[in-house]
C-alpha cells in the first residue's frame, strides 16, 4: 500500500515506544506515527487506539507531552485494562491543525482512517485484522475522533474524546488559517451532531468529557444535551480543569478504560 515505509529499530527504541514513516498517496508526502507496543509475549490481535492529537501538535505530542504510553503500561501491568496498541499519528501537518478533514487534494481523513490503520498492521506483530479498533483524541483531536469514529463505525467500535471541538467552525479559536480554508464542499457545516444524525441506525460506542473551565465547555454540553434529548446512547462527564495538558494526562485514562469495556 506504501511506496516506502521507515520503522525505528528496537535497539534504539525505549519505553516501549516505536516510530513509523510512510509514503501516503492521501498526503501526498510522508506521515509519522508514534506507537506504544506492550512489552509482553504471545500477545495477538489486540486491540488498537488511534489517539489523535489536537493544534499545533504532531505524533509524539500525547507521548511526550501527555505520557499515556506510561499511563498506559500501568493501567495494563495493574490489570485495569487488557493489553492494546495505541497509534499516536500526525494530523498530516497542515497550517496549525488539519481538523483532520479534506482540503483540496489532500485527504487527512482517508489519511487517519485507510492509512495510519493499514501502517499499523502491516509493522506491528501484536495486531491483526481481527484486532478491534477505537478512536480517541483531544481537542481537534475530539473533533477528528468524533466524527471519524461515527462515520466509520464498521471500522471502530467506540469513540472517546477530551475537551473536543464539536464543529468544524470552531477552528479559528484555535488556529490563524481562515474558516474558508477547511470549508470545501465536503466539510460544509461539518459538525459532530450533524455526523451523528446521518449515521443514526449505526453508531459506535461514544463518550466524551470536558474541564469546568475549558473554553469549550458551552460546545460540549449542547451537543450533551443533543444527544440527551434525541435519546442517543453516550456517556458524557465534566471534571475540574481547562483547555489544558494536566486535564488530558489525567483523563485519558478514562478513555482507555471504556475501550476496555466495549470489549467486554
Amino acid at each position: 500500500m506504501f511506496r516506502t515505509t521507515e520503522i525505528s529499530n528496537p535497539e534504539f527504541e525505549c519505553n516501549n515506544l516505536r516510530f513509523i514513516t510512510v509514503k501516503s498517496i492521501n498526503l501526498k508526502g510522508r506521515g509519522d506515527i508514534c506507537i506504544f507496543t506492550p512489552p509482553l509475549t504471545n500477545i495477538q490481535d489486540i486491540p488498537i487506539v488511534i489517539l489523535l492529537h489536537g493544534v499545533y501538535g504532531s505524533s509524539w505530542a500525547w507521548s511526550l507531552k501527555g505520557g499515556v504510553h506510561l499511563t498506559a503500561w500501568k493501567m495494563i501491568r495493574e490489570g485495569e485494562i487488557r493489553p492494546m496498541v495505541i497509534a499516536m499519528p500526525s494530523d498530516g501537518l497542515w497550517g496549525d491543525g488539519s481538523a483532520y478533514v479534506t482540503h483540496g487534494n489532500l485527504n487527512f481523513e482517508k489519511w487517519i482512517v485507510e492509512d495510519v490503520r493499514q501502517a499499523i498492521l502491516q509493522n506491528i506483530d501484536q495486531v491483526s485484522d481481527r484486532s478491534s479498533v477505537f478512536i480517541s483524541g483531544l481537542s481537534m483531536g475530539g473533533f477528528g475522533a468524533l466524527c471519524l469514529g461515527i462515520k466509520y463505525s464498521d471500522i471502530f467500535k467506540a469513540v472517546s474524546a477530551h475537551s473536543a471541538i464539536t464543529s468544524i467552525d470552531q477552528m479559528p479559536m484555535f488556529v490563524e488559517e481562515p474558516l474558508d480554508s477547511y470549508l470545501h464542499t465536503e466539510n460544509k457545516n461539518q459538525a459532530v451532531w450533524d455526523i451523528i444524525q446521518s449515521n443514526r441506525n449505526n453508531l459506535p460506542g461514544i463518550r466524551f468529557d470536558c474541564g469546568t473551565e475549558d473554553i469549550l465547555l458551552g460546545y460540549n454540553r449542547a451537543l450533551h444535551t443533543s444527544l440527551r434529548e434525541n435519546r442517543v446512547d453516550h456517556v458524557y462527564q465534566e471534571f475540574p480543569g481547562g483547555h489544558e495538558w494536566p486535564y488530558w494526562k489525567k483523563h485519558i485514562k478514562k478513555s482507555l478504560l471504556f475501550f476496555d469495556q466495549q470489549m467486554g
